[in-house]
């Protein structure tokens, strides 16, 4: 049976729940809860929920190592279960994507993500899956600053964003589904025309 990896990027802790920046751990919930699994306490700094999806057994974790230390828990998770590159997808949030747009890639840099740049660090790779969450940039002189960046990503992000973000939620579920099933490709095929908001 195939293992795959399936990781949220986020912050652990309450003050980052229903953050843009935590939408890899908001969207990784909402998979895992339509499974029936439950994620368990922290091991090998990230929290983790396991189960079967079709033929595949499917391990889904949170890194605990707050956002730019999180590809020291992903490479301990692959190797740990011996998961080729090729069965791990990553859900992160993306400023350059429109708030609710929703974009599957494989491969590409890391686009000012430090979640994705520390995976792609300790991956030694950038030719991994990726489901990019559109977070938007903040209006005004802010959207191209790093102060008004952090300061952005780490608000809440309020009773209208949550409703975008479980509106979406059908369709990163679909895109798991089909990655799992069917492979990158044929995910990207299927959910990029149907991505945006």
């Amino acid at each position: 049976m195939d293992k795959y990896l399936v990781v949220g990027l986020g912050n652990p802790g309450p003050g980052y729940i229903h953050t843009r920046h935590n939408a890899g751990f908001y969207f990784l919930d909402a998979f895992a809860d339509a499974q029936g699994w439950r994620f368990a306490a922290a091991r090998m700094q990230g929290e983790a929920a396991q189960g079967r999806l079709g033929g595949a057994q499917l391990c889904c974790v949170k890194p605990q190592t707050f956002m730019n230390h999180s590809g020291l828990c992903v490479r301990r998770y692959l190797d740990y279960f011996d998961i080729p590159l090729a069965r791990l997808i990553v859900l992160h949030d993306d400023l350059d994507l429109a708030a609710g747009r929703i974009k599957v890639m494989r491969g590409g840099g890391a686009g000012g993500h430090n979640g994705i740049r520390s995976l792609i660090e300790h991956l030694k790779s950038r030719d991994f899956a990726r489901i990019r969450i559109g977070i938007g940039r903040p209006p005004g002189p802010g959207g191209h600053d790093e102060a008004g960046i952090v300061d952005y990503v780490l608000a809440p992000l309020g009773m209208a964003g949550r409703r975008l973000w479980d509106e979406r939620v059908p369709l990163v579920n679909e895109a798991l589904e089909l990655f799992i099933s069917q492979g990158v490709d044929a995910c990207m095929n299927s959910i990029n025309g149907r991505g945006a908001a």
